[in-house]
């Protein structure tokens, strides 16, 4: 079946929406763009010449767009401060949504986003796009495959150079915990996702450097417990000298029982244990084996508007549906909160009081 869609927002990463992550859908049948939406003006060319629509089918207003088109769905790609507008607005007008993450800025605009969902009895999927990228989907089925036994510790390094004002987008540069919001939002999820367990406890310490052009803390690092018993560590930076392992370049690595597996700059490597070497100090361990990366056609958000429509067709729910997207965004206030009061965070624990607090 193809679904009819409207886009809401269409500039920024919106417009790689309109040009490179809907289009292949469509070639496929599996997505119809039938109204666009953003409050600039300008940015609405995008959806012009990405998706073909019309003058008349382009709008600045969210909700005449959604009264004049019996569409199934929208995504949602606005600053997170704005989702919960929208998806206000598509509960309203019934209609599916597809977001881009975070699911709000808040771990309680979240919550209450996912009830109202729920409520409606309608569906609501999350892109987290790097979880569903290339080389993070290899790295996850080496590590679920079992051949390199069960995980001891997992690290992931994102570090850049973009210190200066709108090097980062500028909306970026002007929300306060803009690094865990925008960036760790990504890279805690697929720590969790790699750990195959939900987080227990994080201890977090963010900051922002004098010389980051930003209204928030742009640096971070992250100190993970699994409760599966699995340990992580995060190093994340914005304001950098020079961008060792920026956006989607990522640097993780798995230590298992009988390997090391490390991912750097999207190629994935692995050292097994050999147990003759372990007493060589200092000795250069090499370039280690490589790992061809997965084949398919569609990665990142591309393939996650697939598995979202395959979810509208019938099938199971998506695996970042909003309900169990609520573990990422627990894992991002609890870093927030462990930062500013210098104390790990019970994460579940976190998770269930802003569950009993929010109403509705």
């Amino acid at each position: 079946m193809t679904y009819d869609v409207i886009q809401v927002g269409t500039g920024g990463q919106g417009e790689q929406w309109c040009k490179k992550f809907l289009p292949p859908n469509v070639e496929d049948g599996l997505v119809n763009p039938v109204a666009a939406v953003d409050v600039d003006e300008a940015a609405l060319d995008n959806a012009r010449e990405g998706l073909g629509l019309s003058p008349d089918e382009c709008y600045t207003d969210v909700e005449a767009a959604f009264s004049e088109h019996d569409a199934d769905f929208c995504t949602v790609v606005v600053p997170p401060a704005f989702h919960e507008d929208v998806v206000d607005a598509a509960i309203e007008h019934d209609l599916h949504v597809l977001s881009e993450k975070p699911i709000a800025d808040t771990l309680e605009a979240s919550v209450r986003i996912a009830r109202k969902v729920e409520a409606a009895g309608l569906k609501m999927g999350v892109t987290m796009s790097h979880r569903f990228d290339r080389d993070k989907t290899t790295l996850r089925r080496e590590l679920r495959s079992g051949d390199h036994g069960p995980i001891d510790y997992l690290v992931c390094r994102f570090t850049c150079n973009c210190r200066t004002y709108g090097s980062w987008g500028a909306f970026r540069h002007d929300i306060e915990d803009t690094l865990m919001v925008e960036g760790a939002v990504h890279h805690l999820d697929i720590l969790a996702d790699l750990a195959g367990a939900d987080c227990e406890t994080l201890y977090a310490q963010t900051w922002l450097p004098e010389w980051g052009e930003y209204e928030g803390d742009a640096q971070g690092l992250v100190q993970l417990s699994f409760e599966n018993g699995v340990r992580g560590t995060y190093e994340g930076a914005k304001t950098n000298a020079v961008g060792l392992n920026g956006w989607g370049h990522e640097y993780v690595r798995a230590e298992c029982r009988d390997s090391t597996l490390v991912l750097d700059g999207r190629e994935l490597r692995k050292h097994a244990y050999d147990p003759d070497a372990e007493a060589r100090f200092g000795e250069d361990p090499g370039a280690g084996e490589p790992i061809p990366l997965d084949e398919q056609d569609k990665w990142a958000n591309t393939w996650l508007i697939e598995q979202f429509v395959e979810w509208l067709d019938g099938g199971g729910p998506m695996a970042t549906n909003v309900r169990d997207n609520l573990q990422s965004m627990a894992l991002i206030a609890a870093a927030m909160e462990s930062s500013e009061t210098g104390e790990a965070v019970d994460v579940q624990e976190l998770l269930a009081e802003a569950e009993a607090t929010v109403e509705g």
